[in-house]
């Protein structure tokens, strides 16, 4: 029994971070910014991924992100600590993207260039379908009671990293660029780079959100080995 718990929660943070490296490396740079460009079979896999351990539509998470740029830390921002207070984004983060995500006209507006394909239609915009079968086939694999530690370690870690990520990356943290991001070193090595948020928020359309000395991004790390694979390029990594 305890063996199995501690399998469930090893397995559990596995899949989260997948799913971090997932989101930082396709939602936010390549679809959000369009700071790199990935190949078909790359895509075709990160796509995967995000529909069987999240369940998230991409345009939505796009809409919503691009429009956290838009107004950041100001009235129409989604999740901004200084507008909405640090413990509703930390504690709420998936509530507040919810409300946005849902709405159909800021859809459109801030996800233009992302039509629903016949995929989406098909596949991609059933959420729930991808997560039961994610689910599934942890159980197929290693059984329902590993299944369900992992699942549920798995959903508590990924939503805890976002709403910290929205939470912290604009509350603590070194503010080298003139902009309310910050960064946070721990937090960037659990968020594939994402807790460098006042890098990201000098440079947005930048691939590489590591830009000091010492800064840790693993999402860069995968980026870099997707071009040395000719599996991306980047269009701006400063």
């Amino acid at each position: 029994m305890i063996r199995d718990f501690a399998i469930g929660i090893f397995l559990g943070l596995v899949v989260t971070q997948v799913a971090v490296f997932a989101t930082t490396v396709y939602l936010h740079r390549a679809l959000a910014h369009r700071s790199l460009r990935l190949h078909p079979v790359a895509t075709a896999v990160c796509r995967v991924t995000i529909w069987l351990t999240t369940g998230l539509r991409p345009r939505e998470w796009v809409a919503v992100h691009r429009r956290h740029h838009a107004h950041t830390d100001e009235a129409g921002d989604p999740h901004s600590p200084a507008v909405l207070g640090f413990w509703r984004v930390m504690l709420a983060n998936p509530a507040l993207y919810r409300r946005v995500a849902r709405d159909a006209p800021t859809v459109r507006r801030h996800a233009r260039d992302m039509p629903a394909d016949r995929w989406d239609r098909v596949l991609f915009d059933r959420s729930f379908l991808g997560l039961a079968i994610g689910i599934a086939a942890l159980v197929a694999l290693f059984g329902w009671q590993i299944a369900v530690v992992a699942a549920t370690v798995h959903t508590v870690t990924y939503l805890g990293l976002g709403g910290a990520v929205n939470a912290l990356g604009h509350t603590w943290g070194r503010r080298p660029h003139a902009n309310s991001g910050t960064n946070g070193g721990l937090l960037a090595l659990f968020t594939a780079g994402e807790g460098l948020h006042n890098n990201h928020h000098e440079a947005p359309t930048s691939a590489r959100f590591a830009r000091f000395r010492g800064e840790l991004d693993p999402g860069w790390w995968l980026v870099r080995l997707l071009t040395v694979t000719r599996l991306a390029t980047t269009r701006r990594s400063s």
